[in-house]
C-alpha cells in the first residue's frame, strides 16, 4: 500500500510517499481503508519536531514513528479478534497515527 512517510524532521520537504506493507488487525484492531484523511496542526508539529518537547513523544533526533496522518475516514475492511462493535462494511472515522495512507488500524 502507499503511505505519506518521513524519516527525519523538517519542513515538507521530508514527506515522501512510499510502498509498505499493510497492516492487518491485531486482537481489538479494526483494518480500515481510508477514503479521506484531514490535515491536523499535530501533523504538522509531529513533521517538524516543534515545539521541541513533542519529541518526548516522537523521538528526540529523528522520528520515532515514520508515518504521519491523525484525522480519517473510511470503510471497515477486517476486524480482528474480540472486536464486537463494528464489522466489515461500516462506515467509521477516527484519529490514529499514520491515517495519511490507504490503510490504518
Amino acid at each position: 500500500m502507499s503511505a505519506i512517510v518521513y524519516r527525519c524532521y523538517g519542513p515538507p520537504d521530508v514527506l515522501s510517499l512510499e510502498k509498505i506493507e499493510k497492516p492487518a488487525p491485531a486482537d481489538g484492531e479494526v483494518l480500515v481503508k481510508v477514503h479521506s484523511a484531514a490535515v491536523n496542526p499535530l501533523d504538522w508539529h509531529y513533521m517538524r519536531g516543534t515545539p521541541y518537547i513533542m519529541r518526548l513523544d516522537s523521538g528526540f533526533g529523528r522520528p520515532g514513528t515514520t508515518r504521519l496522518g491523525v484525522d480519517f475516514a473510511g470503510i471497515v475492511e477486517a476486524v480482528g479478534e474480540d472486536v464486537t462493535r463494528f464489522r466489515p462494511g461500516d462506515e467509521v472515522f477516527g484519529g490514529r497515527t499514520g491515517a495519511f495512507a490507504e490503510y490504518v488500524t
